[in-house]
């Protein structure tokens, strides 16, 4: 392989490392926003239960109102029946008085069960109020180790970006205008190796990128030039290794 295509190897190395680097501070940062997306939901969770607790205990406190401007009228239809004049009057009375009980003593069968289903949603709260409390803790951890991690990696970041400027230097400016083209749409995967199939000849050659099949005119071609190719079906830039060159070159040892 001629001096080009190692230098362009050499790059895309660092740039694959660069990639994982970049890779795994996203990582970081990707655990600390579901962690936090985790603890809103969980308060949104909260506050829409304390508000149901709140409106289960308004319309309780409604009913026990009316129930009391209903005593009113129960405490006058007594007073009432104590002054009739006449049976019927009494008899009239006595059902319009059994009437409003019956009624107040559904209100008061539905306030109660408002105040119970406002307790049994206290308890709900009660429960997610602590497991905020839990997912607090939870999230400052994660925030704290993903600081000292995306610090760490973000001085590896910059050694290997010095690095990368140094091996970017070795590449002819076109070919690396070339590489930076490839790499930026192949997700840094700017070059793919000649996979070389069979023991012996005619040789099958697969594009390790793609893993379609190639000419053999190419590995012919960077056996003897020191040149870029591309895969024809990805576009990448192809290379072979200097040990399968040196394999296919071997010759086969004659019978004597």
């Amino acid at each position: 392989m001629g001096k080009t295509l190692e230098a362009m190897l050499r790059l895309q190395k660092i740039e694959h490392q660069l990639i994982e680097i970049r890779r795994q501070m996203q990582s970081k940062s990707t655990a600390v926003d579901i962690q936090r997306k985790r603890l809103e939901q969980l308060r949104q969770k909260h506050k829409s239960l304390k508000e149901e607790v709140f409106e289960h205990q308004r319309k309780a406190g409604a009913i026990e109102l009316e129930l009391k401007q209903k005593e009113v009228e129960v405490n006058k239809l007594r007073q009432a029946l104590n002054t009739s004049k006449t049976n019927k009057e009494y008899a009239a009375t006595l059902t319009q008085l059994n009437s409003l009980k019956a009624d107040n003593s559904k209100l008061e069968d539905k306030a109660l069960e408002l105040m119970q289903l406002a307790d049994q949603v206290a308890a709900q709260a009660e429960k997610v109020a602590e497991e905020i409390k839990q997912e607090e803790e939870h999230l400052a951890q994660i925030e704290q180790s993903a600081a000292e991690e995306t610090s760490r990696l973000e001085q590896m970041l910059a050694d290997l970006q010095q690095k990368r400027d140094v091996a970017a230097r070795e590449v002819p400016s076109d070919a690396l205008a070339i590489f930076e083209r490839i790499a930026a749409v192949k997700n840094g995967d700017a070059m793919a190796k000649i996979e070389v199939i069979g023991n012996k000849p005619p040789y099958k050659y697969v594009c390790g990128g793609c893993n379609m099949s190639l000419a053999p005119e190419h590995a012919n071609a960077l056996r003897a030039r020191d040149e870029i190719r591309f895969c024809d079906s990805c576009g990448r830039i192809l290379y072979l290794q200097e040990e399968e060159q040196k394999s296919e070159e071997k010759p086969t040892p004659t019978q004597t």
